[in-house]
This record gives C-alpha cells, sequence and structure tokens, in this order.
C-alpha cells in the first residue's frame, strides 16, 4: 500500500457497507437520527439548550411539576443524566428543584417563569427543523412518513421497554353516531 492510498474509503451514502446489507432501512433509519440529532443540537444551542432538554421541559410544560423520580422514569434516561440536565437548566434559570411537601425526601421539579417563556422559542426550533427536513414532500408524503414512522415506534417499543400505554379510550358524546 502507497502513502497516497486510504486504508478504508467512506461508504457513498447509495452503498451499504457490507455489515448492513441485511438491513438497509434500518442502516438509512439510523443516519437519518444522527442527522436530525445534530441540527436539532445546532438550533438547540442558539437558545443555550443541550440536545435532550427540550424533551426534559416539554415534559415539565405539559405536565407542571413533577418528582424529579417520575421525570426520570417518563424521560427513560440514567438517573446521572437527568441529574446534571436539571442542574444546567437550574443554572440557566429555567427549572427549580423543591422538596415535595407530600414527602420531603422526594424533589419536585418545575419549570420557572423564565423556563416557560422558552417553549415559543423550543417550538419554533421544532417548526424550523420539521419544514427543513420535510422540505420536496408533499401534503401526502408527509402524512405517509408519519404514519409509517409511527408504526416502527410501536414496532420497536417492546423490544427497547419503552412502551407507553394507549390512552382510554374517550366516552362517546351524546348525540355521536355509534359504530355499528
Amino acid at each position: 500500500m502507497s502513502g497516497n492510498d486510504p486504508f478504508c474509503t467512506t461508504t457513498p451514502v447509495d452503498h451499504l457497507p457490507s455489515a448492513a446489507r441485511g438491513g438497509p432501512v434500518s442502516h438509512a433509519l439510523s443516519r437519518v437520527a444522527r442527522l436530525h440529532r445534530i441540527a436539532a443540537g445546532r438550533r438547540l444551542k442558539e437558545l443555550g439548550l443541550y440536545p435532550g432538554q427540550e424533551f426534559l421541559m416539554m415534559a415539565l410544560w405539559d405536565c407542571g411539576p413533577v418528582r424529579q423520580s417520575v421525570l426520570i422514569q417518563s424521560l427513560g434516561l440514567d438517573p446521572s443524566t437527568v441529574t446534571k440536565m436539571l442542574q444546567r437548566l437550574e443554572q440557566c434559570g429555567h427549572v427549580r428543584r423543591r422538596p415535595d411537601p407530600a414527602d420531603r425526601r422526594a424533589v419536585l421539579v418545575e419549570a420557572t417563569e423564565e423556563g416557560e417563556t422558552l417553549r415559543a422559542r423550543v417550538e419554533g426550533v421544532w417548526r424550523d427543523l420539521e419544514e427543513h427536513s420535510l422540505t420536496g414532500l408533499t401534503p401526502g408524503e408527509r402524512a405517509d412518513l408519519g404514519r409509517l414512522l409511527a408504526r416502527l415506534e410501536e414496532n420497536l417499543c417492546h423490544e427497547a421497554g419503552e412502551c407507553v400505554p394507549e390512552p382510554a379510550q374517550a366516552p362517546a358524546r351524546a348525540g355521536a353516531a355509534e359504530a355499528p
């Protein structure tokens, strides 16, 4: 091998590594997920957030104050990772932790007023990322992609132990037609 010959060249996007030939969709999905996370990270950095912190904030925005242990469980992350995220968010003034009045051994986490103002900016990041990611797809293709990704998530959630229980069916509205 000469000094100019590379040991191994980068695999072009349209060619699969030999070990991935049995899973071309899985390989593509992994690449897309990686690129999506990078793009999200760049946008979130402008808000002073690290990737993943927005999910923690979304949980607080939707649920209100919650025990730190419940937050850890719902995010499916290592407790030390969530603790570090909370420390950083607390230092930035986005969250506060306090003893749970119902159990002083437990810690409640809540978004601060400043953390609440961050919501609109995070929503903007996700809208922008969505539009950029789906550029060139028709509304029908976007709907199909959403449906197909939901199916993939359903297929994988049991293996990962991350399945979220289905919400209970809402009772039929009075006067609404019932299905036969």
